[in-house]
């Protein structure tokens, strides 16, 4: 047995890389091995301390360890209440519940009914389908190029990067991919206009007769698409894709996984456009730091008959204890408005960088979901209107990053996207912080690849 004075990153990562399935990820690109954390920071086994704007991939919205949800976790113990419930209601869950409605537009709330599902935003999508699905009684979804939604089998069937299904056949029929609105690599070539083209083309294939896409089951999105690379839907192409399904009675699936509690500076991302989604699908952010996942829907809906989604981690109490702390908290102190202003501060400080830097393609983002895109200014512009995408130097920008002490994350079309995901609670000095070191990184990165 090792003991706790004799270990160091590199004797974790070595047990880590030993032992664990190959299909490990986040390690392979930041190789740490985390001792503790609080709020924004976290410090490795060697004592060195890391500014964390990855942040559990959006899931610790108010960072590491925060007080109002670990007080909400020891509260739970002490009363001595159930961890695990199954499906079987406590006042715990009530609490969460009454707080999740009273989060949501009045509209929604007045005709809300809620799964729980499985403890990851993968089951909760997974529910999200047998849900229109059985409701509707079709089978065909419409998704959206570019949209992550899940690794399961159902979920990558429904997201678009390919790697992942290369080598898992028989995957969800009746799935059909959507161009959807990026204006730096705008599918139809033509930039911003991009959205009103992308509308027009859905529309018209619902209508056309010849399609050859049967009515579908309904239509899942992302508002700002996350893996994807940080790419922001416009509000106009949002409030059409809504009218569109509303007037062919298709159901409308909002994917808020990662946008959603605060992150994108509203609580949900789906009211920047005013809109009233059929399904909404919660994870991440909403257990207060713990593993939690639900499908709020209409309860027109409701249709599926007992036990048509189970699964044994749905009563996860503690989570809801949590999830429900962290809400009001977040509400209270008004971190939807915050994360919306130090937004704003990230995308001008880094948007005025990129006039200087011929390897930015894009700066954008919504909130505190922001991306920064690597390119090759050496080679002509694609047919997408967009510079060719430089992984390469995404990742010695991240790379630069860590030796620097802050971890980022990369994603978007061929890993070129350099993404900001930071707790809500970051302080205006810690953004300023992320900012200085990001622009050394990025000079420091182009001038070695250089």
């Amino acid at each position: 047995m090792i003991t706790q004075e004799k270990t160091t990153n590199n004797t974790l990562l070595q047990q880590q890389e030993n032992r664990e399935s190959n299909a490990r990820s986040y390690p392979r690109r930041i190789p740490i091995a985390i001792d503790h954390a609080e709020g924004i920071f976290v410090t490795d086994m060697d004592g060195k301390r890391y500014l964390d704007c990855l942040a559990g991939a959006g899931t610790l919205a108010l960072g590491h360890n925060h007080p109002v949800s670990v007080e909400a976790m020891k509260q739970v113990i002490h009363d001595k209440r159930p961890l695990h419930t199954l499906d079987i209601t406590t006042p715990v869950k009530e609490d969460f519940v009454s707080e999740v409605f009273s989060s949501l537009p009045e509209n929604m709330a007045d005709n809300a009914k809620i799964q729980f599902c499985g403890p990851t935003g993968g089951d909760g999508i997974e529910a999200a389908l047998k849900l229109v699905k059985t409701a509707t009684g079709r089978s065909t979804i419409l998704t959206f190029q570019g949209g992550y939604h899940g690794s399961t089998h159902g979920t990558m069937s429904i997201s678009g990067n390919l790697a992942p299904k290369e080598r898992v056949p028989g995957l969800m029929p009746d799935t059909h991919f959507l161009p959807y609105p990026y204006a730096y690599r705008c599918p139809y070539g033509v930039g911003e206009e991009g959205h009103k083209l992308s509308s027009t083309y859905i529309e018209n294939l619902l209508d056309d007769p010849e399609s050859g896409i049967l009515p579908p089951a309904a239509m899942i999105l992302e508002v700002v698409q996350g893996e994807g690379g940080s790419v922001p839907a416009p509000i106009e192409w949002l409030q059409e894709m809504r009218r569109i399904t509303k007037e062919r009675g298709i159901p409308l699936i909002i994917d808020e996984i990662q946008t959603g509690i605060g992150r994108t500076g509203k609580l949900f991302a789906f009211e920047h456009a005013g809109i009233t989604p059929d399904v909404v699908v919660l994870s991440k952010a909403i257990g207060g730091s713990l593993p939690l996942s639900v499908v709020i829907y209409d309860k027109e809906l409701d249709k599926w008959n007992p036990g048509a989604h189970i699964g044994t981690f749905r009563g996860n109490q503690m989570a809801m204890a949590a999830g429900t702390a962290s809400l009001k908290y977040i509400k209270e102190n008004r971190l939807h408005e915050h994360a919306d202003r130090m937004g704003e501060k990230f995308l001008s400080a880094l948007s005025t960088f990129k006039e200087d830097v011929a390897e930015i393609g894009d700066v954008r983002g919504r909130g505190l979901m922001l991306g920064v895109e690597m390119v090759d200014p050496s080679k002509p512009a694609t047919k997408t209107g967009g510079l060719p995408a430089n992984p390469a130097l995404a990742s010695l920008v991240q790379r630069e990053c860590f030796d620097r002490g802050l971890i980022l994350e990369v994603g978007g079309r061929h890993g070129s996207v350099i993404r900001i995901l930071p707790p809500l609670i970051i302080t205006e000095e810690q953004v300023e912080e992320v900012i200085a070191i990001l622009q050394d990184a990025v000079r420091s990165a182009v001038g070695n690849l250089g």
